[in-house]
């Protein structure tokens, strides 16, 4: 699934507008809210900028946005929960914009957080990074999620098994599957031009999930919370090239405060 610099560029449009759109919704999340609510800010934003939610309908998903709060590890369907003080939400946003997808995640700290879960979330951005890293041009998949793997594991952490990240263009999920788990040297060879969704779900205590009665929302499955953070990459020769961003999101955060 190699991309043309032409697509690479359409790509890195749509996951910019995605990473605008987390960052209008930042401008939201506090304790009080809802995560409908959350999800109409997203969806006015996404469709006032020219473009079309990339997961609401997408395999009959009702939502533009996949709200995972606390224990919820992805896929959370907005909904009446108010975020209280003390919460984490996984915020999941994917647009479509010149026949392209946009995908990223940001995990959001509501009031007053505990510091061991500060600490689950700031290890698994770094682990993030450390994946991409390791999204180089004749590395293989299996380097990614070694990177993230080894990392957070160090400090006790359980890397989710059952979801994984993608390849991403004019569908959503394209080859190849990136676990966040596996061993150097072994898996899909990294091409330059591909272009992947690297998303580490990271659970502050064991590796098990579930999913809910509702067919959607995975949990971990001893209630401990988790964590979730996703960029759009190119793999090039050297260095992997990121086409989102979280800088949107930084800043409206630091204007909150």
């Amino acid at each position: 699934m190699i991309k043309t610099e032409e697509e690479i560029e359409l790509i890195r449009i749509s996951s910019l507008l995605v990473g605008k759109t987390l960052a209008e919704v930042a401008l939201h999340v506090r304790a009080g809210v809802t995560t409908r609510e959350l999800d109409a800010v997203a969806e006015t934003f996404i469709r006032d900028h020219g473009a079309v939610p990339g997961f609401k309908g997408y395999g009959g998903f009702p939502a533009t946005l996949c709200t995972s709060v606390n224990d919820e590890v992805v896929h959370g369907i907005p909904g009446d929960y108010a975020l209280r003080d003390g919460d984490i939400i996984s915020v999941d946003c994917g647009a479509v914009l010149n026949g392209f997808y946009g995908d990223s995640a940001y995990t959001f700290m509501v009031g007053e957080v505990k510091e061991e879960i500060q600490l689950l979330l700031r290890r698994t951005r770094e682990s993030l990074y450390l994946g991409i890293e390791a999204a180089v041009a004749g590395n293989r998949v299996g380097d990614i999620g070694y990177a993230i793997q080894t990392y957070v594991e160090g400090f006790g952490y359980g890397v989710v098994r059952d979801l994984v990240g993608h390849g991403l263009g004019r569908k959503l999920h394209e080859p190849p599957e990136v676990p966040n788990f596996g061993r150097r040297g072994k898996g899909k060879e990294l091409r330059e031009g591909m272009v992947i969704a690297i998303e580490p779900m990271i659970n502050l205590g064991g590796k098990k999930v579930f999913q809910q009665r509702d067919g959607w929302t995975i949990r971990t499955h001893d209630a401990t919370p988790s964590a979730h953070f996703e960029h759009d990459v190119v793999v090039r020769r050297g260095k992997a090239e990121i086409l989102s961003t979280f800088d949107y999101i930084e800043q409206a955060l630091i204007s909150k405060n």
